[in-house]
């Protein structure tokens, strides 16, 4: 089907300014990840799994990412077309990816533990012409996900897995492989990302082929040239995990390794046989290894001597814990809808990379508002979101609403002080405060609620449910959350009673007071 996706204009003149500069390319997607996955055949793709294993090479899975393509083209996808799927992160993914974009298709990865209220949303919003899902992941059935989500089945849905549930396998999509990739335009859509964010609903944040081009060779220039290969654990389906498995070291020609389930004491097997680094990305990813009583300093630590993390709070303590053991770890700020905003080298002094957010990266430029908001614009920044009204309130005059608050030092590094947007992020994942608040004010008894971000030293943060009223027990409201079918990690894990809320003079509740008040009984 044809979708009217209503992208926000560029300014001709900057638009002008990206391309002379190099920085906008006439390369798609597809082109940029043929010649990368091309550029050294023999590079390993591992996935490393107790599920589905898969050892093989960079020259393999672009061979079986044509066959798949050949498969999608001769059922009738093509340029222009969504190709969705959620998935564990499975060699699978790759190949969908990698051949919905080898089609000039549009990608939209779904994160693999969405249950069925996010997949039906999104489902809804952008639907798909051809949808690739699993059959049984732990207690996850993504087969069952699809038949309960409330949305349209698409016209093309194949399975992972031995119990298709009545679709078609995957195996029956490969074809012959292609001879090449598709041509498509560089300003068209080539990536939707659905993000949990301020709101109930997802956010399908939508990418041009410039602009996650521009991303992938940028973020992949910051990366240490001295660290070993990495371990993935992060969804693909999420950014962090797509940018840093299927796309930055596919682009580069470099090895990529994925791992399905994140158990530290897995992971740090995998870091020692094979000779990897791990522990980037969200805080999470980090302190789950180095707490982990199989860490071994002389074996981990020359692993893990350069690390970059990002898409959750980094707590000072961590900073400087990790500085005194021999880490340097560098700070980044983005998000879906700009991914890389702002940013440090490990050549920075540690009072930048790690007490602040870094400075605005090449091509980006910030700006803060009266009140501190972040505003934002750069190559890599998105050309929309799937509902056009969310697009038309995000932007001011080509610059984008961050709604996050920072402050700038006099080197220019910048800090995020707080957040106007009301969401908690945990480990990287997005949950929207709104959504659980919804469940909450159902349950009997509860007056009124507000949920906010509790500091947690392993996670970043994550959800606090604060209460007016008959308050429930942790457990009884978790199971109203199951109910409601909103995803594991967005239950509170904390549950505070009070008398009244501190409020504006306009009587809505002041989140950040009780937000500095978890802070400071966490210090």
């Amino acid at each position: 089907m044809t979708i009217d996706w209503s992208l926000r204009h560029v300014d001709e003149a900057r638009a002008s300014e990206w391309i002379r500069n190099g920085w906008w390319t006439d390369d798609t997607l597809g082109s940029m990840l043929n010649q990368g996955l091309q550029a050294d055949g023999d590079q390993p793709f591992v996935v490393h799994s107790s599920m589905r294993p898969t050892a093989t090479t960079h020259r393999r899975v672009r061979q079986d990412a044509l066959a798949l393509a050949s498969g999608l083209r001769e059922r009738g996808v093509g340029p222009g077309d969504v190709v969705g799927f959620q998935l564990p992160n499975w060699i699978e993914a790759a190949h969908v990816f990698y051949a919905a974009a080898f089609l000039g298709a549009v990608v939209m990865p779904i994160v693999h533990f969405y249950g069925a209220k996010e997949v039906g949303y999104i489902l809804e919003r952008t639907p798909p012409k051809a949808f690739v899902t699993f059959d049984a992941f732990g207690p996850l059935s993504g087969t069952s996900t699809l038949r309960s989500c409330g949305a349209a089945i698409p016209e093309l849905v194949a399975v992972v897995g031995d119990d298709a549930a009545g679709f078609e396998t995957i195996e029956s999509w490969y074809d012959e492989p292609l001879d090449g990739v598709e041509q498509a335009d560089p300003s068209s859509p080539a990536l939707v990302a659905y993000t949990s964010g301020t709101t109930a609903d997802p956010k399908g944040v939508i990418h041009t082929h410039r602009t996650i081009g521009f991303e992938v060779r940028q973020l992949g220039s910051m990366q240490s040239t001295q660290a070993p290969p990495a371990l993935t654990g992060a969804p693909v389906g999420h950014g962090i995990g797509m940018l840093g498995a299927l796309l930055i070291p596919a682009a580069q020609g470099k090895p990529i390794h994925l791992i399905d389930v994140w158990d530290p004491a897995t992971v740090l097997r995998c870091m020692a046989e094979d000779g990897l680094m791990s522990g980037a990305g969200a805080t999470f990813f980090l302190t789950s290894l180095l707490d982990h009583p199989d860490f071994d300093r002389d074996v981990h630590l020359p692993l893990m001597a350069h690390v970059g993390l990002g898409g959750a709070t980094v707590p000072e303590a961590i900073a400087e814990r990790t500085n005194a053991i021999g880490i340097s770890i560098v700070r980044m700020y983005g998000s879906t809808e700009h991914p890389s905003i702002t940013g440090s080298t490990h050549d920075d002094p540690f009072d930048k990379r790690a007490r602040t957010d870094g400075h605005p990266l090449l091509g980006c430029d910030i700006r803060l508002a009266d009140d501190g908001e972040i505003f934002s614009r750069g190559p890599d920044c998105f050309a929309g979101y799937t509902d056009p009204t969310l697009t038309k309130a995000a932007f001011d005059d080509g610059w984008y609403r961050t709604e996050d608050v920072g402050v700038l030092d006099g080197d220019g590094f910048l800090t995020i002080t707080d957040r106007k947007k009301d969401i908690i992020i945990r480990g990287g994942e997005n949950i929207s405060a709104l959504e659980v608040e919804d469940v909450l004010l159902r349950m009997d008894g509860i007056l009124e609620c507000a949920v906010v971000a509790a500091p947690d030293d392993r996670l970043g943060e994550h959800a606090c449910a604060f209460v007016r009223g008959r308050a429930p027990s942790l457990s009884e409201l978790q199971a109203a959350m199951a109910e409601a079918g909103l995803a594991k990690q967005k239950w509170p894990e904390a549950l505070r009673e009070v008398d009244a809320f501190p409020r504006t003079a306009s009587g809505k509740i002041q989140k950040f007071v009780l937000r500095q008040r978890l802070r400071e009984e966490a210090s």
